[in-house]
């Protein structure tokens, strides 16, 4: 033959079927590939499938092997066997005219039994007992596939509709005209989101991929017929059920109870575990979500085509009729007839649990939004509410690789389980662990200590910088925030000169400038104005010697945060620096906010304005959720502090809080994190800074890595703090799913400090959602 083309004539091809022994009329069937129907004068069809040599071999012979168990095992129902020619071939190869043919591809024919039935679309409404026959189809399947002693490699792939990765589609949602839709859209695809880090842990197998309303066949009540293996694919058991569910429920007038009885069928075959039937619900939204986004975007393209939107209209309604239905009930409802509960703290309620903490924990200790959140779960960027809602967790910079990041919490659970006592025994993981930390910074600052927490960290560091230069005296910024201890509210005027505050420093303390080039005594991005903001710290040193108190340290964030996700100008830290060490004091850089590589691949915000400190603090991200604190600085600051008087912390160095940290930095590096942070950051700030001519309550856009804050302004020209105006955006943000808040001395500053795990998908959401609610308000 001269070559096939994609739309091969079947004259063409009737002179492929001899090799296999059968004959007939060829008719084309539908769907995206070349596929015909060969109906002969016998009792038996069969079917000629062509492919082209973008298709490997050896998937083919894995689909066709998955087939051929489905037929042994499942009876009644039949799937496509493979024939063979007469030598004992399984394909015919086919090449294109001189190599190219009409698109230059060779190809391969291979031919199938014919599996008669009428697709589950159009066999009408399913009654329980076909109902409970497919949960027992897809049962079998994952038995099959648990069975296996091995998935073919060439099954680890992925395609459009493969469900673990249905996020490559959100950005098909801006296609989809209609606001309400998209919200509805973003709220499928962030809960399928908030469960893709437990599908990892869960079994897998090569399974089927496609159990949709054409590829199940039947016949009256029963089912008498699965087709269609070209989806198959190495993915999580679970997903073949949440494939079959999302079409068996298209159409109910009950949804959530067609969908359990699909289940107990199912599990009458193959037990559903609790984490199985927790991703469930999120696993057939985002396949919903998956057929309707790809509707909209070709709708675009051809909107009338004859088959790309037959499933939309009811897959939409499906979407619209969970997402009305709190997660946490649908999903307990639809996993019930597996006998386990999936969400038992949906039973919960705010008002009582903030009933029950008012009566026993101090108010002073606040609770975030107008409606407070009770969150029983984290995985990665996300947070779980007790009604089984995501949240996307934009600020929370302690679980820096992710929330329940499964090597960090093996590294605690595996040490935990064998050790954890405190520093003054010998211990390899300590001196590694201190080893790694300090390997991370300039040369010089080799010396650890390890303490529990940021505020820890900052009285160990002013303690050391005491003993080393003999002055309590310290320069701070002008809206500093350091700790919770006495003395660190005493150097934190945001704290002393905000509500319940002295309103006045201690005379120990002495405020300079924050290097705010947005809002600042001093404007404009500029070395001048950072050197100039640099200058006044040195003014202030200056002050202190001639009052007779010099000044025995400068302590400042590398990046103010709580002073409203400030960076510095270029040469505001080489100036101080220079102007304190001259007066004979130290420079302490907090680096509990913004270090690991938050800011991206220059790994600590310091190294941004090209200085090294003489001590450095940490915390938050160290630990990834474990409270770990620590101090770095050089040898000589260390050897003052050694003056007889023993330094020790009951927990501080443990063996399990060392081993997470060295977990935490495995992660940070493997996962190439800082670069992460810079794509993803670039990405972000890129986008908000566009939301700026649009909307003038967007005073200021700065950041680096993600490390960002976004300031609202009434008035562009005064500056006129928006503060009202962003906690009521917060609120309507966390409404949308997003968590954000609110920060600067003015609570007018947006800031987004989110786990480094953060993806372009997500950062175009925030933007596209924020540019939604600035527009609605």
């Amino acid at each position: 033959m001269s070559g096939i083309s994609a739309a091969t004539p079947p004259e063409r091809l009737a002179g492929l079927l001899a090799p296999f022994g059968v004959s007939g009329r060829l008719e084309r069937l539908g769907g995206t590939g070349e596929t015909y129907r060969i109906v002969t004068d016998a009792r038996e069809d069969y079917v000629l499938k062509v492919f082209d040599d973008s298709t490997p071999p050896g998937l083919l012979d894995a689909q066709d092997s998955l087939a051929a168990g489905v037929d042994a095992f499942a009876h009644p129902v039949q799937a496509p066997r493979c024939l063979r020619t007469a030598d004992g071939a399984v394909e015919v190869a086919v090449s294109a005219a001189d190599g190219r043919g009409h698109d230059g591809r060779n190809r391969r024919v291979r031919v199938y039994t014919f599996v008669p039935g009428t697709p589950w679309r159009e066999a009408g409404p399913a009654g329980p007992s076909r109902l409970r026959k497919l949960g027992w189809l897809i049962g079998r399947l994952g038995q099959l596939a648990r069975r296996s002693s091995a998935i073919p490699d060439v099954a680890r792939r992925t395609h459009d509709w493969d469900l673990t990765a249905a996020a490559q589609h959100r950005r098909r949602v801006p296609f989809v005209p209609e606001a309400r839709r998209r919200a509805i859209l973003d709220r499928a695809f962030m809960a399928h989101a908030a469960v893709l880090p437990q599908l990892a842990s869960m079994p897998h197998g090569f399974i089927h991929g496609d159990v949709n309303d054409e590829n199940v066949l039947v016949e009256g009540h029963d089912i008498v017929g699965l087709i269609d293996f070209g989806d198959a694919l190495a993915n999580p058991i679970v997903c073949d059920l949440a494939i079959g569910l999302a079409y068996a429920m298209l159409g109910a007038s009950d949804p959530l109870q067609t969908g359990a009885e699909v289940v107990a069928g199912y599990a009458g075959e193959r037990p559903l575990s609790v984490d199985e039937a927790r991703v469930l619900l999120p696993l057939v939204r985002g396949r919903l979500a998956v057929t309707v986004a790809m509707a909209a975007e070709r709708r675009t393209i051809a909107p009338d085509h004859p088959t790309w939107f037959v499933t939309e209209p009811a897959a939409w309604r499906l979407l619209e009729r969970l997402d009305e239905v709190e997660p946490a009930r649908a999903g307990t409802r639809l996993a019930a007839p597996a006998g386990v509960d999936p969400f038992p703290e949906r039973r919960w309620t705010t008002a009582d649990l903030r009933a029950r903490r008012d009566a026993h924990v101090s108010r002073a200790l606040s609770v975030s939004y107008v409606e407070p959140l009770c969150i029983v779960r984290g995985n990665a960027q996300y947070l779980i509410g007790h009604e089984g809602r995501p949240y996307l967790d934009l600020v929370n910079n302690v679980c820096h690789v992710g929330h329940g990041h499964p090597r960090v919490v093996e590294a605690g659970q595996r040490q935990m389980a064998v050790l954890n006592t405190n520093t003054r025994y010998l211990s390899a993981l300590l001196p590694a662990y201190a080893e790694r930390l300090a390997a991370t910074l300039p040369d010089g600052l080799d010396v650890c200590f390890f303490v529990n927490s940021g505020s820890e960290a900052n009285e160990l560091a002013l303690r050391l910088a005491a003993a080393h230069t003999g002055r309590q005296d310290v320069i701070v910024g002008d809206a500093a925030y350091h700790g919770n201890t006495p003395r660190l509210i005493a150097l934190s005027a945001y704290k002393f000169l905000g509500p319940g505050g002295s309103g006045r420093p201690e005379p120990w303390v002495h405020l300079a400038p924050t290097p705010d080039a947005y809002r600042g005594p001093r404007r404009g991005w500029s070395r001048d104005t950072g050197v100039g903001y640099g200058d006044d710290v040195g003014a202030v040193a200056r002050a202190c010697a001639n009052a007779g108190t010099p000044v025995g340290a400068f302590l400042t964030e590398s990046l103010p945060s709580c002073g409203g996700q400030i960076v510095p100008p270029p040469g505001y830290l080489e100036t101080a620096f220079r102007h304190v060490r001259a007066a004979g004091g130290v420079c302490i850089v907090d680096e509990v906010q913004t270090g690991f590589g938050r800011v991206g691949p220059s790994f600590w915000g310091f190294a941004l304005q090209d200085v090294v400190p003489d001590i450095v603090v940490l915390g938050k991200p160290i630990g990834n959720g474990h409270p770990i604190g620590a101090v770095v600085t050089t040898r000589a600051i260390a050897a003052s502090f050694e003056n007889g008087m023993e330094f020790f912390s009951s927990f501080g160095g443990n063996p399990v809080s060392c081993a997470m940290g060295l977990a935490v930095l495995d992660v940070v590096r493997d996962e190439a994190l800082p670069e992460r942070a810079r794509d993803v950051g670039t990405r972000l700030l890129d986008g908000l800074r566009a939301l700026m001519d649009a909307h003038p309550l967007v005073g200021d856009v700065r950041g680096e890595g993600l490390f960002i804050g976004v300031e609202l302004v009434r008035d562009r020209s005064t500056l006129e703090p928006a503060g009202d105006e962003a906690g009521r955006l917060v609120n309507r943000l966390r409404a949308r799913g997003l968590l954000l808040s609110t920060d600067g001395p003015h609570h007018n500053v947006i800031k987004i400090k989110p786990p480094m795990v953060l993806t372009p998908d997500d950062a175009d959401l925030v933007v596209r959602v924020m540019e939604e609610e600035l527009t609605a308000s």
